[in-house]
């Protein structure tokens, strides 16, 4: 079938899209830290010469082959293919935004900023210890969460032995904090 007859667009798989889904709030800057940066610049350089180019190799020997209607190395190479552009453009866009920030240039070091480390407890006197980071950053179930999350950005500005409250869909928690530390410079 003509292409021209088949309804494809860039956005066919929007719920595998990772780190992509979570969007920066309007107005803000894509803060993250030196070492996030440096990773998702990895990335783009790693898509941009080695898969992208390998996958195209691909595609170019898949449509030598003939009929490429019912060539299967020719139709996956074009999704990822689609899917690598899709990935590039994103990494591209969130590096332009990005404001690289060192946390260990912090000069309140007894407040919690971006890239701090938190050692807060619940309630129920269970410690939790976070560290602030970029929203491309975040992984937290390594304790890395993003400063737009509703913990950092119940934590932020607080200091070492404060009270904070944190509004939550299952109600009202208090987080008391008890340690702030910072990267070493």
């Amino acid at each position: 079938m003509n292409k021209a007859f088949v309804k494809e667009s860039d956005d066919d798989d929007d719920d595998d899209l990772g780190p992509e889904a979570v969007s920066l709030p309007a107005g803000t800057k894509n803060y993250m830290t030196k070492q996030g940066y440096q990773r998702l610049r990895a990335e783009l350089a790693h898509l941009m010469n080695e898969e992208r180019p390998s996958v195209v190799q691909v595609v170019s020997w898949a449509a030598s082959n003939g009929d490429r209607s019912e060539n299967g190395d020719y139709l996956y190479g074009k999704k990822r293919l689609r899917e690598i552009d899709r990935r590039m453009r994103f990494l591209t866009k969130r590096l332009e935004k990005a404001e690289v920030v060192d946390p260990s240039q912090q000069p309140n070091k007894d407040q919690i900023f971006f890239g701090a480390t938190v050692v807060y407890s619940d309630k129920a006197g269970e410690e939790f210890r976070v560290t602030i980071v970029g929203v491309d950053e975040a992984e937290p179930l390594q304790g890395r969460i993003s400063w737009i999350s509703p913990v950092a950005r119940a934590l932020l500005k607080a200091r070492e032995g404060d009270t904070v409250t944190l509004r939550t869909p299952a109600g009202v928690d208090e987080l008391d904090v008890l340690e702030v530390i910072y990267p070493e410079g």
